[in-house]
């Protein structure tokens, strides 16, 4: 046996790979504890020590979340808002990075990285200005402070657009555009089928951001009715008698679409992430 390949075998593909394991047991850990919670009854919740493992299923605490909890309200709350963002991240992003991607125009460079540098700026620094401009036209306690600005583009998903756009070649749109199409339909016709991969990543980021999103919903809705689940569930939590096991259980709820989301779309967001950095 050759212990100096087994050596070089174990050192750069086996080690990596436990490591990598141990790492995913560690993100793992509260989703498993919060899902083994949702099915405990309440005498097993307060033993010590804690257990592992459900000694028995209770799976009435998932009908109890549902139906003590407004559940479905919040859930269609946080629908409205992530299909919202979502179409407006996708739609907007995407004909904002075909501008700054296939057409020459002067001072591109100079706006796009203006645009980008918009990343840095922490959100706390424009909170306040943000909330005065959404007061005085009457925006607040409504789900337009947290859906319109998706419309008007972000700098990352503009950037992970405009570069898989630049990895595509410019042969493409300039046949089209000699044979008499015009930008608007060379981009609707032949560039987007082709941004299917990044788009895909693109609607999983901004809907999970928007599906989990605390703090906007948080600063612009004073309405319970308007609430999320992000913060249905803690409001409602606050306000009445809710048994831990129930609100474990309506919070595994709420993570099933996200879920759901990525395994619908996985191969689109793997090919989505890697293709302009093997291309580019």
């Amino acid at each position: 046996m050759d212990w100096k390949y087994v050596k070089k075998h174990l050192k750069k593909k086996t080690v990596p790979r436990i490591l990598l394991m141990v790492m995913c047991l560690f993100y793992l850990l509260p989703l498993y504890w919060m899902v083994a919670t949702s099915f405990k009854g309440s005498e097993e919740l307060s033993s010590f020590p804690p257990t592992l493992w459900p000694h028995k299923f209770i799976w009435q605490n998932y009908r109890d979340a549902v139906e003590y909890i407004p559940f479905l309200k919040y859930f269609i709350n946080s629908l409205i808002i992530a299909l919202g963002v979502t179409a407006g991240s996708v739609l907007s992003n995407s004909f904002i990075a075909y501008g700054f991607s296939r057409i020459q125009w002067k001072g591109r460079e100079v706006l796009f990285l203006i645009a980008i540098a918009t990343m840095f700026i922490p959100f706390p620094v424009t909170l306040v200005a943000l909330f005065d401009i959404f007061a005085k036209i009457g925006w607040i306690n409504t789900y337009l402070p947290l859906i319109v600005p998706s419309f008007l583009g972000q700098a990352l998903y503009l950037f992970m657009i405009r570069q898989f756009l630049m990895s595509l070649p410019k042969d493409l749109s300039s046949a089209a555009i000699i044979d008499g199409a015009s930008e608007f339909t060379v981009f609707l016709k032949i560039m987007l089928p082709l941004m299917k991969p990044v788009l895909a990543v693109v609607a999983i980021f901004s809907g999970v951001n928007a599906w989990n999103d605390f703090l906007t919903p948080l600063i612009y809705l004073q309405t319970e009715d308007l609430y999320p689940l992000s913060i249905g569930l803690q409001f409602f939590r606050a306000e009445h008698n809710v048994a831990f096991s129930q609100l474990m259980a309506a919070s595994t709820l709420a993570i099933v679409p996200v879920v759901i989301l990525f395994l619908l779309f996985q191969r689109f967001f793997v090919e989505g992430i890697t293709v302009g950095a093997v291309k580019g």
